[in-house]
């Protein structure tokens, strides 16, 4: 990559709760911050007696030492011990070096969940590389735009996904720019050109007695996540080291992996990383079981078939649990431990996957965050409320998790925090050393997202007396309605709570007397009839009237790979339709 240094400035207090002194910079990724190293201002450090850096890398390594023998990955009939997987991580990392990759390089991956995706966030920081994990259903178009804006050296990609990447390649040499190498991942399913590397013969090629290239600071990049997709424009969240590692144990913490789980990749591994977590299984010598295509009745055999403990995913994936078919179902072994994200579930999910046998955790975080950043922790003393209080208090967003040291709700230009009432509106803002190291290349957008010594999520919430926190909208996602701030998420709980509703969307469609009015985009149960005038008066009953919808459109809704509603899509659909009257 580019020698040069885009942007540099002192890293502010956002993200390193430690003072600032001298910086470092990041020469061979060219990303928007630079790093505080201020050996005067700290104890005597002794590197081999009381100070490593911290990374992800010795979960894999303590893994293969305490726990080798035990199942790491399975993969329908393929198994591998942690041994096995740290054996092949060597080998693929050093593969890496012996084609030319070195510290600062970026590798890319375009693949499902499968075991290739978790060999490869070991195998590519063990080579001092740093792993650029694209969505697996953008366009051609797109993944050359960020092919280039990363630089990638390397592009791993999946076989079913190939066509993709030869023409996201060829996108790249018609720029006159030089397209990263491509290493197929055939699953043993179909062969390999010979015009590519072969993953499995990539990583024969490897050696086992490699040196891992361990960071030499901890604050060195680790990953590079693009955010999701809800928006046009994505921009790459540069993760270190040292935030990976402190987000994995929380995310342990969080999901209550108190032994080794069974885990059930639901999430994709793609999206920050897997909110931390491929790293996180290795960490207590679990088990990931890989899922390539996920559907409820895969998720029901695989937790039925490998006694699964764990699973998460968006709430998007828990409407396809609770709405599957009864043959699509297996009795649940035990209580499944589910941590869900995303836009706010309404609480009926949170019942009905009860009822089920799941347990599930609510979580709120961004790409920016690592993944989950907050938790509603339950407090005993909630199990005496009743059912409808209970459900409110788990679809609360909660408390910052171990590594944060703070989240607010603050008016976003006085930075003062609003009162813990429950109802007063505010910009939820982060700080602590879980919070992105900045956004690549983009220094401007780095520096407003920073403002002022907090990260600004531009999410909306509310505080409650408790100091629980409570999201009520992204604040482009909120309707003014005659002069009224409508939050689409009490208007999507409202239509979720209809029997024949499977998933809901709210957006603003344009007016000439009330500026906005509010659009409902719904998704029915197999088997279900609503009219419009019918949802509509089903909203009425239960909100006040600038609340309720005056359109309802019935469609399926338009979703990014990590379930997340891509509302410019439907406001764009919405604005398309002009004023109701």
């Amino acid at each position: 990559m580019s020698e040069a240094v885009v942007h540099s400035y002192r890293r502010p207090a956002v993200n390193r709760i430690l003072p600032a002194a001298g910086m470092t910079q990041i020469r061979r990724l060219s990303f928007s911050v630079s790093f505080s190293k201020s050996p005067e201002n700290h104890p005597i450090l002794l590197e081999t007696a009381n100070h490593v850096p911290l990374s992800p890398i010795s979960f894999l390594e303590r893994a293969s030492r305490v726990f080798g023998d035990r199942t790491s990955v399975v993969y329908g009939p393929l198994h591998f011990t942690w041994r096995q997987t740290r054996d092949r991580c060597v080998r693929l990392a050093s593969a890496l070096a012996d084609l030319g990759i070195s510290t600062g390089d970026v590798v890319a991956t375009l693949a499902p969940n499968i075991p290739a995706m978790h060999e490869l966030h070991f195998a590519v920081p063990m080579a001092g590389a740093v792993l650029c994990t694209l969505n697996t259903r953008h366009n051609s178009s797109m993944i050359s735009v960020l092919l280039k804006h990363s630089e990638s050296k390397i592009l791993f990609v999946d076989y079913e996904l190939l066509d993709l990447a030869i023409a996201a390649s060829d996108h790249l040499t018609d720029e006159g720019i030089e397209p990263p190498i491509l290493v197929v991942i055939t699953d043993g399913i179909v062969p390999c050109s010979s015009k590519f590397h072969d993953y499995e013969r990539f990583i024969a090629n490897g050696r086992t007695e490699f040196d891992i290239k361990r960071p030499k600071s901890e604050f060195d990049p680790i990953s590079v996540n693009y955010t999701s997709g809800t928006s046009s424009r994505p921009k790459g969240v540069v993760y270190s080291h040292r935030g990976a590692y402190l987000n994995t144990l929380s995310n342990l913490f969080l999901h209550e992996m108190a032994k080794p789980p069974v885990y059930l990749w639901t999430v994709p591994m793609f999206h920050a990383n897997g909110w931390c977590l491929v790293w996180g299984v290795a960490a207590l010598g679990g088990t990931n079981v890989c899922l390539r295509k996920v559907s409820a009745k895969n998720i029901f055999e695989n937790v039925s078939r490998h006694k699964v403990t764990h699973l998460a995913g968006a709430p998007t994936v828990l409407n396809m649990i609770v709405n599957s078919s009864p043959t699509e179902r297996d009795p649940l072994p035990h209580v499944v431990e589910v941590m869900t994200g995303a836009s706010p579930p309404p609480p009926q999910i949170f019942l009905k996957m009860e009822e089920m046998g799941f347990r599930v955790s609510h979580m709120y975080g961004l790409t920016e965050t690592y993944g989950p950043g907050t938790s509603s922790v339950w407090k005993p003393e909630w199990d005496r409320l009743s059912s409808d209080d209970r459900l409110k208090m788990r679809a609360r967003q909660g408390i910052p998790h171990l590594g944060l040291e703070e989240v607010d709700v603050k008016d976003p230009e006085t930075l003062e925090s609003v009162p813990n009432d429950g109802k007063t509106v505010g910009e939820i803002m982060f700080r602590g050393n879980t919070v992105m190291s900045g956004y690549l290349k983009d220094p401007e957008a780095t520096e407003a997202a920073f403002r002022g010594g907090w990260f600004r999520t531009g999410d909306l919430g509310v505080m409650h007396p408790d100091r629980y926190l409570e999201v009520k909208d992204r604040s482009k996602d909120i309707i003014i309605s005659g002069g009224e701030n409508v939050s689409s998420v009490e208007v999507e709980r409202v239509l979720y709570c209809h029997p024949a509703v499977v998933e809901a969307a709210v957006v603003g469609r344009p007016d000439n007397h009330w500026g906005q009015t509010v659009c409902a985009f719904v998704k029915l149960n197999d088997g279900f009839e609503v009219k419009e005038d019918e949802m509509i008066r089903f909203c009425r009953d239960r909100l006040p009237h600038y609340m309720a919808p005056r359109t309802v459109l019935f469609q399926d809704l338009p979703t990014t790979s990590t379930g997340k509603v891509q509302k410019f899509l439907l406001r764009d659909k919405a604005k398309s339709m002009g004023s109701l009257f």
